[in-house]
């Protein structure tokens, strides 16, 4: 018989690199969901290649294990503020959730947004303080912050009132005591049974499914996710579905899917407060909501905050197209990138006044650099402009986006990080000094201001500075900025570039190429040390002599190269710049090739 009892939704929320993934792999597997010798890999629910690469979570998953006789559907969210389209509307799904704070880091900005987020909805919040064997661990200090961070988000006096969990993820360890070591999740799996509540269900209602998350199948197609609020649903049958704008479509479900861990599994039915994986339309999107044909009762769609950075996605027209990629027309970028929306809701497209040119709006940087990754995997060719924060009107006045910067840095680059944000329009709103050598300091400055710091801010503080950001609303616009003060070294014609051109040339600046690399005319191969852009010949070839004695020639030694890498090149370029990403290669490039072309344009500046 089912019974609504016996579920319970929750999701895991916290900042990035947390220790959510590892909690789900340890809480999947200690259920006892897998024979003691199968082999199951790390991280099991990073299913993209490059979560696995960097680290992160960038797209929600679900999955779903017994514990006793209950079942636990489970949500693994992104830890990162630019993929937090993902949390507002995975949130939707469930019931309760686990916040996961590091025992030495605190709560952060991302920390901050999802508590938020949960609190609103009103769902039951597990505090859960991880990573308690670390050196630097401040376990009560973290647990006060978490307090703290609760009334400052009006939190009422039943959700301030949390019992706090402790755990090594990692370890597959959780505790109620810091001081007691166990060898499982027990205590965590208990809280979830007795504090999350069993999914509410309104009886009388007819059926309700809001579709929070999209999946695709290579047999039967577009798959719906979501969860039944009310009814319920079987194989066969015929549903509306409610779309934006009051559109509405009859549907056969063609099948019926349920979460067995993190792989779907086919049923005949499902019944009010379980997760649903629902075949049977192409165009389902994030928001619809199925429900009956006879009676239809729609609920409110999702809504997300607005992004707040844009770039523009365009037809690769240099002389090395179509060299790498396969995709490279108008028609397939925007193909690629319309399937891109039916997915993500944070990101929206919009036309501009060239067909070959489409201005691609975010959340930030990261999430943009993201998509343009996947898409060159997939083997797509293009060019990228510079990221440009959005600016809006109201009452007359051009408003821009801000963002709250909570910086964790050693003492000593205190100074230097302060004298830099400053001049990007800055303002230090709080400075803790932790009394273990590091400082935490906290701006509010504009998004623009950290379009191309994160670089600097890694160079400025030896790689041992942390930076988070979360968007903190708007504010009218604070003035000019100032950009990157070198410039650029352009090669001036096409060809191979050789050692002795770099050789001579590396002296006036950081080459980004190397002996042997092809270039072209109006490629930027490398920063010049001094402001003004410079035109320079790299495929020059030393010119052969009759000097034979082995003291008279000099040898050539070249400074290695540091490969551009794709969110280097988002943070270096200025906006008469642009990227060419292929398969294979990231490059940087002027706007207009000509350099005839550039003179007459900088004139006109």
């Amino acid at each position: 018989m089912y019974d609504p009892k016996k579920i319970r939704n929750i999701a895991i929320i916290a900042h990035v690199d947390h220790g959510k993934t590892t909690l789900v792999d340890h809480l999947i597997k200690q259920a006892g969901t897998f024979r003691e010798n199968q082999q199951v890999e790390e991280r099991l629910m990073d299913s993209m290649d490059l979560e696995r690469e960097r680290g992160i979570t960038i797209a929600a998953k679900n999955a779903s294990f017994q514990y006793k006789d209950i079942k636990i559907n489970i949500v693994d969210t992104p830890g990162h503020s630019d993929f937090g389209g993902e949390v507002e509307r995975t949130l939707n799904m469930v019931d309760g959730a686990i916040l996961l704070v590091d025992a030495s880091e605190g709560p952060l900005p991302q920390t901050r947004f999802v508590l938020r987020k949960a609190l609103e909805q009103n769902i039951k919040v597990l505090v859960c303080i991880n990573k308690i064997d670390r050196s630097d661990a401040r376990i009560q200090e973290v647990l006060n912050e978490v307090f703290d961070l609760f009334i400052d988000l009006d939190a009422s006096e039943e959700q301030c009132d949390f019992k706090p969990i402790f755990a090594i993820a990692r370890e597959g360890m959780a505790t109620l005591d810091p001081e007691v070591r166990t060898n499982s999740l027990e205590v965590l799996y208990e809280a979830i049974l007795e504090q999350v509540p069993p999914p509410k269900i309104i009886e009388e209602n007819p059926l309700q499914i809001m579709v929070s998350n999209i999946s695709y199948n290579d047999y039967v197609g577009r798959l719906a996710i979501g969860r039944v609020r009310a009814g319920k649903i079987k194989l066969g049958d015929e549903v509306l579905v409610m779309q934006d704008k009051g559109a509405q479509k009859k549907v056969k479900v063609s099948a019926l899917f349920q979460y067995h861990v993190n792989a779907p599994v086919q049923v005949q039915e499902i019944g009010a407060g379980d997760i649903a994986i629902v075949a049977g339309m192409e165009d389902f999107t994030i928001g619809d909501t199925i429900t009956e044909v006879l009676n239809p009762k729609p609920l409110p769609r999702i809504t997300v905050e607005e992004p707040t950075v844009g770039m523009v996605f365009s037809v690769n027209n240099g002389p090395f197209a179509g060299m790498d990629g396969k995709n490279v027309t108008s028609r397939k970028i925007l193909e690629r990138l319309e399937r891109e929306l039916l997915y993500n809701v944070a990101i929206r497209v919009e036309k501009t006044d060239s067909t070959d040119a489409f201005k691609v709006v975010g959340r930030g940087e990261l999430q943009l650099g993201v998509l343009i990754e996947q898409m060159r995997r997939e083997g797509f060719e293009l060019l990228v402009s510079k990221p440009q924060v959005i600016f809006k009107m109201v009452d007359g006045k051009k408003m821009e986006p801000m963002e709250i910067a909570v910086i964790d840095i050693e003492d000593q680059f205190v100074g230097a990080v302060t004298e830099k944000l400053g001049t990007r329009k800055g303002i230090m709103t709080n400075m803790v000094q932790k009394g273990s050598g590091r400082t935490r300091l906290e701006f509010r400055i504009p998004a623009r201001g950290l379009i191309g710091y994160r670089s600097e801010f890694l160079t400025d503080t030896r790689g041992t500075g942390l930076l988070n950001t979360q968007f903190d609303g708007w504010d009218e616009y604070k003035g000019e900025i100032y950009s990157r003060n070198t410039g650029s070294m352009i090669s001036d014609r096409k060809g191979m570039a050789t050692a002795f051109a770099i050789w001579n040339l590396q002296e006036r600046g950081v080459m980004y190429v190397t002996h042997g690399d092809d270039v072209y005319e109006g490629m930027i191969v490398g920063e010049h040390a001094k402001e003004n852009d410079l035109d320079v010949n790299i495929t020059r070839e030393k010119k052969l002599t009759n000097v034979r004695a082995s003291g008279s020639d000099e040898a050539i030694r070249l400074t290695p190269v540091r490969p551009m890498t794709l969110e280097r090149a988002m943070e270096w370029i200025s906006d008469s710049e642009l990227i060419e990403v292929t398969p294979k290669h990231v490059r940087l490039r002027c706007r207009d090739l000509d350099p005839h072309k550039r003179a007459r344009n900088a004139k006109e500046d």
